[in-house]
């Protein structure tokens, strides 16, 4: 995904958030579908897909992969402590983080580490070889711990619209 914006808040009205339910359970909804589903024409619902585009609401439009079909065997939350919490360390630290594939989501953290990472690689070895670089090799960490999951029980990727 790409990096996060800051924006002012757009308002979203009762369509807007009708259409954001609609298009965060499938994205290739045709308009036509999505307006007979709201009550508003297909042209209304493009224009107010490109406006909450425009505004940065809707980020992106993408596939999403279930990782054992594409044999990405392992997938970790990882814990990583940073030397210190300076910006130029930080700031390091999020672009590995972002530049790294298989790091499917970084999160910045309070609560006593500094990252909270979701990574999915193809097995064990090469778990170990991103780690080692990442983190073993790095001066930068101080410590990380890895917590392999054993079964994706729920990975959502929409937020709530209230």
């Amino acid at each position: 995904m790409s990096r996060s914006v800051h924006r002012s808040p757009r308002a979203l009205d009762s369509f807007d958030k009708a259409i954001l339910r609609l298009v965060q359970r499938d994205n290739k909804i045709p308009q036509r579908a999505i307006g007979e589903a709201v009550n508003l024409s297909a042209a209304a619902v493009q224009r107010r897909i490109a406006a909450m585009e425009a505004a940065g609401i809707i980020r992106a439009n993408v596939a999403l992969l279930d990782p054992a079909a594409a044999a990405l065997t392992i997938t970790s939350i990882v814990e990583v402590r940073l030397i210190d919490e300076h910006a130029a360390t930080v700031e390091a630290a999020k672009a590995l983080f972002r530049a790294t594939p298989e790091i499917q989501q970084c999160y910045y953290v309070t609560g006593g580490i500094s990252f909270a990472l979701v990574i999915v690689t193809i097995d064990m070895p090469a778990y170990e070889a991103l780690t080692r670089r990442l983190f073993v090799e790095n001066p930068a960490i101080e410590s990380f711990r890895s917590l392999i999951a054993l079964d994706r029980v729920k990975a959502e990727t929409g937020v709530i619209i209230p």
